[in-house]
């Protein structure tokens, strides 16, 4: 199970990115350059995270899921920061909270999985 929701999570991370370059293309210029950029050079870093998850032994993947779910944690926020200054409207908002939600989702699983493992083999 655990294999299949880590491949899961790559495609389903790359259409949310993919949504949300053209999103960030459209911000305003001044935004575009500052919130812009920090939220691709997360978004990125997640990305990166993401891929080094099946090549990590076991025990260490748990330390980059964490990783990852606060880099997501730092897009829901700075997703809100746009909605509030109505840099993006409500649709495109909903529509990139959804697709985050379900790779939170995605990750809780993985997260929990790797939690419950890593204590039985600690003992």
């Amino acid at each position: 199970m655990n294999q299949d929701n880590e491949l899961k999570l790559i495609p389903v991370y790359e259409q949310y990115m993919e949504y949300m370059v053209q999103l960030l293309i459209k911000l305003p210029r001044t935004e575009k350059f500052s919130i812009g950029t920090d939220f691709k050079q997360i978004m990125y870093s997640a990305l990166e995270d993401i891929m080094y998850i099946n090549k990590l032994e076991k025990e260490h993947r748990l330390f980059y899921l964490n990783k990852i779910d606060a880099k997501i944690n730092a897009q829901r926020i700075m997703l809100r920061v746009m909605k509030k200054f109505a840099w993006i409207d409500i649709k495109k908002f909903n529509t990139a909270m959804e697709k985050i939600y379900e790779i939170g989702k995605i990750l809780g699983g993985l997260i929990k999985y790797y939690a419950k493992n890593n204590k039985k083999s600690v003992r």
